[in-house]
């Protein structure tokens, strides 16, 4: 049955840590699922988390420390000896341990690799902090099942049980030859069921063996493994020697850890934000972008000021200066979220990207059309037909350049390697305010000179 954590059983366990009650708790908590577990202590102050956390054994405490949220986890690594540290990640995934050292002075990973006893796992992890973290090669992890093509049947079953306590899960048999070039994947029910002479290079499928190097993005990975419906990939290097593997979840875990930064860039945050963040913290990253919106308000109210004469003359057109600004913020965020999105699944062709331009354009021109009517009743029953004439147009022309701008920003971020995510947030609607008050203001003085 599946656990409900509740107030309740929080204030319980409270009560039995102050008791010292390690009999109810190793029976009602550390039975637990680790994930489960991981809830439970996000729940308790870090020295009750950290109670719990000792109770338990060395593989679940690196299963636990993994399923803890970031800055938790990070109080806990903390508060961890170098010894203790050591220990803790010669339990995990080596791209799991990677991922946690990689967070530390250099220092200090130093110290903790020279702790650690294992020797080959220590190698590994080494291995893995040399790759940046945004490609395979700091995606993947050494562990995983080989057999060499020339060997019997029994001995790679002798090699694979030696291999597999290593393997928290078995999706694949990878083949190699004797120089761990990557030659095809292996059944593991055709190796159960075959006879303990018969040679590997008999039972393997060297057909149609998809894999990945080591410097391919994340978003490509994903891409493949959608496409093929992998569990996991195996990665080789520009010699096609197997060096790791990816599976499905790494993949989702980086993907939504990216998804969480595009949000916040999305929605004006230039830093990763943590729950327990300071209020000082939390303003900080949020004032750049609030910078831009202020200079953008700064350039808006001057093209207004530019045009102080021509509202004094027609006062009308002031009612509508928030009807022209939102609605080009609005429209150039759409468009540029479906770039950012299209971007994000991997779409570079040339071919691809202008068609995102020419059907983006159509749309702004459909949707121009419909409200620049829309408009023109409303505006004329306000101010007479001059000012219909005047924001039906400027809506119409508004609606189309920010449908362009939504469109070629996020592409032109992308090209210099900014992430286009930008393009969705304070940038865009900044830069379409301005340009669309400047649109409106000259329309208007255009047509209603040629009226006077």
């Amino acid at each position: 049955m599946q656990f409900q954590l509740t107030k309740k059983f929080i204030e319980q366990l409270k009560q039995k840590l102050e008791s010292d009650d390690h009999t109810w708790i190793h029976k009602n908590v550390l039975e637990l699922h680790h994930a489960d577990i991981a809830d439970v202590l996000e729940e308790l102050s870090h020295e009750e988390a950290k109670q719990v956390y000792y109770m338990t054994d060395d593989d679940l405490q690196a299963d636990i420390l993994m399923d803890l949220q970031e800055e938790n986890r990070d109080r806990l690594i903390e508060s961890l000896s170098i010894k203790e540290l050591a220990d803790q990640m010669e339990h995990l995934d080596s791209d799991d341990a990677a991922d946690i050292l990689g967070e530390l002075p250099d220092e200090k990973i130093q110290e903790v690799i020279s702790q650690m006893e294992d020797d080959a796992a220590a190698e590994d992890i080494v291995d893995l902090l040399n790759y940046d973290e945004d490609i395979a090669g700091g995606l993947m992890q050494k562990e995983f099942l080989k057999v060499e093509l020339d060997w019997p049947v029994n001995r790679a079953l002798r090699q694979l049980r030696r291999q597999a306590e290593d393997v928290e899960r078995v999706y694949n048999i990878f083949v190699t030859d004797e120089d761990d070039h990557l030659l095809g994947v292996l059944s593991l029910k055709r190796l159960l069921i075959a006879n303990s002479t018969t040679k590997i290079a008999e039972l393997y499928n060297s057909k149609n063996i998809i894999s990945v190097k080591t410097s391919e993005s994340p978003e490509q990975i994903a891409l493949l493994m959608e496409k093929y419906d992998l569990v996991t990939v195996p990665v080789v290097d520009y010699q096609n020697k197997l060096v790791g593997r990816i599976t499905l979840d790494d993949v989702v875990d980086y993907l939504k850890e990216e998804a969480d930064k595009d949000f916040q860039l999305a929605t004006g945050i230039s830093e990763p934000m943590q729950s327990d963040a300071t209020i000082w913290e939390i303003a900080k990253a949020r004032l750049p972008w609030l910078v831009v919106g202020l200079a953008g308000g700064i350039l808006g109210a001057k093209v207004i000021s530019g045009f102080e004469v021509s509202i004094a003359n027609i006062p009308e057109l002031a009612f509508f200066i928030p009807l022209i600004t939102a609605m080009g913020g609005n429209v150039g965020v759409q468009s540029s979220a479906i770039v950012v999105q299209s971007l994000a699944r991997g779409e570079q062709q040339i071919g691809s990207i202008l068609g995102k331009i020419w059907k983006e354009t159509l749309v702004g021109l459909v949707n121009g059309v419909l409200l620049s009517l829309l408009i023109f009743g409303i505006a004329t029953v306000f101010g007479g037909l001059g000012l219909g004439l005047v924001v039906s147009i400027s809506l119409f022309t508004v609606i189309i350049v920010a449908a362009i701008f939504g469109t070629f920003i996020p592409l032109v971020l992308n090209k210099y390697n900014i992430d286009p995510a930008l393009a969705t947030g304070p940038f865009i609607t900044t830069m379409n305010d301005v340009v669309g008050l400047f649109i409106y203001f000259s329309i208007g003085l255009i047509i209603f000179s040629m009226m006077a």
